[in-house]
């Protein structure tokens, strides 16, 4: 059996695993379902690409909303964002 060491953002770790934790994951067992899922499909198991220009915009909003930078309508619940939507 071999061994990979890795270096990752302690915060990316931590965060990772208790997702992981709640799926019933190891970290080991997660990347093995990963790494055999690479090797069944020959190549990254799962879409990857640029951004566009709407989507970066609204990753932009959505930082600066959560920074405090922009402020932002709040709702209490969802049937009243659902109410003022009309939906």
């Amino acid at each position: 059996m071999a061994t990979i060491n890795i270096r990752i953002d302690d915060t990316l770790k931590d965060k990772s695993e208790k997702v992981l934790d709640e799926l019933g994951f190891s970290m080991t067992s997660a990347l093995t379902v990963f790494l055999k899922a690479v090797v069944r499909t020959e190549s990254i198991p799962f879409s990857i690409e640029i951004p566009n220009k709407t989507t970066l915009k609204a990753f932009k909003e959505a930082d600066d909303i959560a920074s405090g930078k922009v402020k932002a309508k709040r709702y209490a619940s969802s049937s009243e964002l659902r109410k003022e939507l009309k939906v």
